[in-house]
């Protein structure tokens, strides 16, 4: 299955031909689209000093796009929270949703580079499913990304990943990261 441009990930290739394998002998799929596939990956950078600062928002926002490798949307506020000095409509931090291609390379330097790179890490919790097949996960600081050059960096962001999957159960989705190479706990 070849992409746009000829160029094939490395993890889709992988997928196509040794995930797809695994997971049809352990849950014993009788139709090729039964197996689950990574659907797409949602990172979100919230950014609560963009009160007082807005220039901060657009250093996230270039950070997240470097990560990405594509242009995140600026999230605002819904409505305003007095206590917190928010009005409705101000910008509050930025997020972005990868697909296909970008999807594959954003997993491969997931899991390869930066999360080695996370101070004291013992492995990403096999509990944080939602129940539809999708896992969440925070990382505090984005510096554990090869594209962010530390002595440029002038604030420390923590980042959200969200990874959608087509499984239906919880199990699915944690064998099918667990085969992508995702170092659960134990």
């Amino acid at each position: 299955m070849a992409e746009a441009n000829g160029y094939v990930p490395r993890l889709r290739t992988h997928y196509d031909d040794v995930v797809r394998a695994k997971m049809r002998e352990k849950f014993e799929y009788k139709n090729e689209m039964q197996i689950p596939k990574l659907d797409k990956i949602v990172l979100n950078m919230g950014v609560g000093e963009a009160v007082n600062d807005r220039k901060k928002v657009e250093s996230a926002t270039s950070d997240l796009m470097q990560i990405a490798g594509q242009k995140p949307v600026v999230t605002k506020a819904r409505t305003s929270i007095a206590g917190f000095k928010l009005r409705d409509g101000m910008a509050i931090g930025a997020k972005v949703t990868l697909r296909r291609q970008r999807m594959y390379e954003f997993v491969d330097r997931l899991v390869t580079i930066a999360l080695p790179r996370v101070k004291d890490f013992r492995g990403l919790n096999p509990k944080s499913f939602d129940g539809n097949g999708n896992f969440s996960m925070g990382i505090k600081e984005h510096i554990v990304f090869p594209e962010i050059d530390y002595d440029k960096v002038d604030e420390i962001w923590g980042l959200d990943v969200i990874v959608c999957t087509s499984a239906k159960t919880d199990d699915e989705a944690r064998e099918l990261l667990r085969n992508f190479n995702f170092p659960f706990r134990s």
